[in-house]
């Protein structure tokens, strides 16, 4: 087995995790859909299934690495917003949280001196330096805009698309 039993559980929690932040950012999108913003909805569509690959990266990881794969219960997503300020600055908080998580999981492979999963880390410690810089870019156009003005959103969502 590559992988020790401490860093086998907190990855099976940061599985949850991204399961979680999947459904979550489903709910977002269902709320972006619902207010006819489907550029803001179609964004958090592909964060939806962003953080769903995320999280089979993870359950690959541990099978490769010998370890068992245990998905813990996941918490139900808030499904209501009063606006798209709130909706993104969820975003942003849960992409900082995983930040931290993610910054857990490395110091547990670097105590451990476990360098295969801290190579395997790296790749997520990179990803949450673009999430957290995108979500906060996301909810400053927002903020800026104000709830009156979005449809301006979905034309920089447009152009940023168009970018890609």
């Amino acid at each position: 087995m590559l992988i020790n039993q401490e860093l086998n559980d907190a990855i099976n929690a940061q599985i949850g995790r991204e399961f979680g932040a999947s459904l979550q950012y489903v709910n977002i999108a269902a709320y972006f859909s619902s207010e006819a913003l489907l550029k803001l909805a179609d964004f958090f569509f592909k964060q939806a299934e962003e953080e769903r690959d995320h999280a089979m990266k993870f359950v690959h990881y541990i099978l490769d690495a010998g370890g068992e794969v245990h998905i813990p219960p996941i918490e139900a997503p808030q499904s209501r917003f009063t606006n798209a300020e709130e909706a993104i600055q969820l975003s942003l908080n849960w992409e900082m949280d995983v930040t931290q998580y993610i910054n857990n999981l490395m110091d547990i492979a670097v105590k451990n001196k476990d360098y295969i999963a801290q190579q395997f880390l790296n790749w997520f410690t990179n990803e949450q330096l673009e999430e957290v810089s995108s979500m906060n870019t996301l909810l400053q156009i927002v903020q800026r805009s104000g709830d009156r003005n979005l449809i301006m959103i979905e034309g920089y969502l447009s152009h940023l698309r168009e970018d890609d």
